[in-house]
């Protein structure tokens, strides 16, 4: 009975009180929180797949150059540093040594505090992208249909962005979902750390406070927020492929 009344809560948008912060429920909390979380995560995987995809690509095209090779070490440095390494470094080098940005702390409206988490959470997804990116592209530049682009004459920026990059485009579709799980979860570590109000600092809290409502609740949007992204991949699929088609 106690769990048909939890769902039935759930469906009205009810996450219940929260142990913790007596005046507040967990949908007020999530209602302070999602904003900025979004906001974070929103502008991170914009700027991965904006700078990932031309990185790989000019990689792609300058395969086993000295330019190449710069790419994907730095990429591989992407991946091997985790953001709770690199967000204190970033606040230790551009905060307290060079007193350009702030280290933590959160004000609305500012563009300055947001710039160190938005880097920290960017970087190891920008990394996958133009990994993946090169990738595909030196598959599909390989392929008949490209050297037959080529071979009538079309240049090489129309041979790039009409024909070759939707299909390379198919494996950082596929990567959409993780890159979102990987920013949600990075959000939790670089939030706390930041000082950031949003629902993965809540979570970190809920869980230490052993506060069960909150955790479910932040939960059960961090679930939501992943099977969303999985449909926005399946559907992303079949306009970056012509074979692929969903029918009724």
């Amino acid at each position: 009975m106690q769990y048909a009344r939890y769902l039935r809560a759930l469906a009205h948008g009810d996450f219940g009180p929260s142990f913790k912060y007596k005046d507040f429920t967990v949908t007020e909390l999530i209602g302070q929180g999602l904003p900025v979380t979004l906001e974070l995560g929103t502008i991170a995987l914009g700027l991965a797949l904006g700078l990932g995809i031309p990185i790989g690509t000019f990689a792609a095209l300058h395969h086993n150059s000295a330019a190449d090779y710069a790419a994907m070490s730095l990429a591989v440095l992407g991946l091997a540093i985790p953001s709770f390494v690199v967000l204190p470094f970033l606040g230790l080098y551009f905060g307290i040594h060079l007193h350009w940005l702030p280290v933590a702390g959160w004000e609305p409206g500012s563009i300055r505090d947001l710039v160190l988490p938005v880097i920290a959470l960017t970087l190891p997804p920008l990394a996958y992208i133009a990994r993946l990116t090169r990738g595909s592209m030196l598959e599909v530049l390989s392929s008949h249909f490209i050297r037959t682009a080529i071979a009538k004459g079309l240049p090489l920026h129309a041979v790039i962005l009409r024909h070759a990059l939707r299909p390379a485009l198919m494996p950082v579709a596929g990567f959409l979902a993780p890159a979102v799980a990987s920013i949600m979860t990075g959000s939790l570590v670089v939030e706390s750390i930041a000082g950031l109000p949003g629902v993965g600092r809540y979570l970190v809290q809920g869980a230490l406070n052993r506060d069960y409502t909150l955790v479910m609740g932040m939960v059960i949007i961090y679930s939501t927020a992943l099977i969303g992204m999985g449909l926005i991949v399946d559907l992303l699929y079949a306009w970056l492929d012509p074979r692929i088609r969903y029918r009724g």
